[in-house]
């Protein structure tokens, strides 16, 4: 009899009573006669998954991690030919706080469905669900794969920013050093390496590193914008100490051939690109306790302090840039370094560097986490070839630690497109962004127009803003993707060297995932695989006579227990 109370007292605990949208029907109840759920196994298994982490990250460590994938002080030092490039200093001051506007928007919209569905999945779990009938797997694999490029790209690109700067500090030291492609090559392929054996450790060390390292970074990032500032020595080179704040805010660089406006929006690349790690607490979220409520938080928190400490940091450099076409220009390589030439001493400026390139090291690590959490998940629903493999958790660390080296293998082959210059590889940083966005962006625009009341909150959300808040997310996204693909020179002074490969470089794999789609995996590929036992309401005689012996060390108090706890936590 007790057994049939267990049951009975498990079974009230459907999906229709859980704060998720699943993609399991409402009548599914999730089932493990051998383990009582704690509320956030619980949750997942409303979602359709065993728990297979260790949930040893808070929302303080989940935020470290996000803010050290965000990287505020080298992804903008690595991104700053863009940036400064293509508008000048108008596009960084108020330039900054227009991209912004759209990317808080984003980031709200995300953790809503965070909420919502707090799995490694992230995104393509989302689309899935919240999909048309019928259109739901297709929807999976398109964000899917979209968020896949962004995250596959993301560790590549920044450790090639950080070899950028190791070899322009050489460069300073000595001037009669020029660092070779094959150099930053080999140096990027070097750092990958390091971020691949630090990425399959155990995760309470995991949660560790990147709480040093985020912590360093927002260290850094302040010492910095205080640096900057306090050390220039414009004055000691004929300047006034500052731009004047007209010239600042109001004079837009020609560093395109098209009108200044679109120069300004061309611009917000690096602002996406910058700010495009505050999905991280989703991919991570069946590692973090309290995930339905920390992690939305944690997106949340990390895309507000990035993009008010990323405007102050834009600030300082617009008011003490002396010369921006000589820093685009420079011998260096690399125009961070060559920014702080011109107006800071060269202790100073290599201090400054030291700081960055730390940061930047401690940015590409968190890269590294959150592209094997994506690919982990989406190899769990076989999405890959050899699946089987980027699946598997290894046995010692409990991490997916053939994922980190699958995506740290891919990584290396995308770096050579450091062999062909400067131009080629550059594509690494536009399809970051636009990948990225796009993957964000798919169930979004899902929940905005076609979900209506299928869609049920988590315990974070937006409330009567939801809606707004996603349509306006939606239609930034759909200006900016066309934007991020335009090239910097038109007509005649177009050509091969100088054309925008985003559209090649990211529409490539996306046209052949679109095909391979409806030429195959539409035959396969069925959405998100559940893979814990359930059962549906309306079977109680079949399910107590299946029960094991094991179920008879639960009592049916146990089961109000654990719901007056999950009550009280909520």
């Amino acid at each position: 009899m007790a057994t049939r109370d267990n049951v009975m007292s498990h079974r009230k605990r459907s999906i229709a009573e859980e704060p998720v949208t699943s993609v399991l029907p409402d009548g599914d109840v999730p089932y493990d006669p051998r383990h009582s759920f704690n509320p956030d196994e619980e949750v997942l298994a409303a979602l359709g998954y065993k728990s297979e982490f260790k949930r040893e990250f808070s929302l303080f460590t989940t935020f470290c991690v996000s803010f050290a994938v965000l990287g505020l002080l080298p992804s903008f030092a690595s991104t700053l030919t863009y940036g400064m490039g293509y508008a000048g200093t108008a596009g960084m001051t108020w330039g900054w706080i227009i991209a912004m506007l759209g990317i808080q928007c984003v980031a709200m919209s995300m953790a809503e469905l965070c909420s919502s569905m707090p799995t490694s999945g992230g995104l393509y779990y989302a689309a899935a669900v919240l999909a048309p009938p019928g259109w739901g797997p297709f929807a999976a694999w398109l964000t899917g794969w979209s968020n896949w490029l962004a995250q596959v790209t993301a560790a590549p690109s920044v450790n090639y920013g950080i070899s950028a700067m190791i070899l322009a500090a050489g460069s300073i030291n000595n001037p009669d050093y020029v660092p070779t492609d094959w150099q930053t090559f080999l140096l990027t392929v070097f750092i990958m390496i390091l971020h691949a054996i630090l990425s399959s450790m155990p995760t309470k060390w995991l949660a560790q590193f990147n709480s040093a390292g985020s912590t360093f970074n927002f260290v850094a990032l302040i010492i910095v914008i205080i640096l900057i500032p306090a050390g220039t020595n414009r004055s000691s080179r004929g300047l006034p100490r500052f731009t004047p704040s007209s010239e600042v805010w109001g004079t837009i660089y020609e560093g395109t051939s098209f009108l200044p406006g679109v120069s300004v929006l061309m611009s917000f690349i690096g602002v996406i690109w910058t700010m495009s790690g505050y999905d991280s607490p989703f991919h991570l979220a069946e590692e973090c306790s309290n995930a339905n409520l920390a992690s939305p938080r944690a997106i949340v928190l990390t895309s507000a302090t990035g993009g008010i400490f990323g405007w102050f940091l834009q600030l300082v450099v617009a008011y003490t840039v002396v010369d921006i076409d000589q820093v685009l220009d420079s011998d260096l390589g690399q125009p961070f370094a060559a920014y702080l030439i011109q107006c800071m001493t060269q202790k100073m400026t290599l201090a400054i560097l030291a700081l960055t390139i730390i940061a930047g090291f401690s940015m590409g690590q968190g890269c590294m986490i959150a592209a094997s959490r994506v690919t982990f998940a989406y190899a769990r629903d076989d999405c890959f070839p050899l699946s089987n493999y980027w699946k598997q958790v290894n046995r010692y660390t409990q991490t997916p630690a053939n994922a980190v080296w699958f995506n740290c293998a891919v990584g290396i082959l995308c770096l050579l497109l450091i062999l062909g210059g400067s131009v080629p590889i550059g594509a690494l940083f536009s399809i970051g962004a636009i990948s990225a966005f796009v993957a964000f962006t798919i169930p979004i625009f899902i929940r905005v127009f076609f979900v209506g009341k299928r869609f049920r909150p988590g315990p974070w959300n937006l409330g009567k803003f939801s809606m707004p808040i996603g349509a306006f997310a939606s239609a930034f996204v759909l200006l900016m993707v066309p934007i991020l693909c335009l090239p910097s020179s038109t007509g005649a002074e177009l050509n091969a060297a100088n054309m925008n490969w985003t559209c090649v470089v990211y529409g490539g794999p996306m046209l052949i995932v679109t095909v391979w789609w409806f030429v195959s995996a539409h035959k396969w590929f069925k959405g998100p695989k559940v893979n814990i036992q359930h059962m549906m309401l309306g079977r109680e005689e079949a399910i107590v006579e299946g029960q094991s012996a094991a179920e008879d060390h639960e009592d049916s108090s146990s089961g109000d227990a654990h719901a007056a706890e999950k009550a009280t936590k909520s």
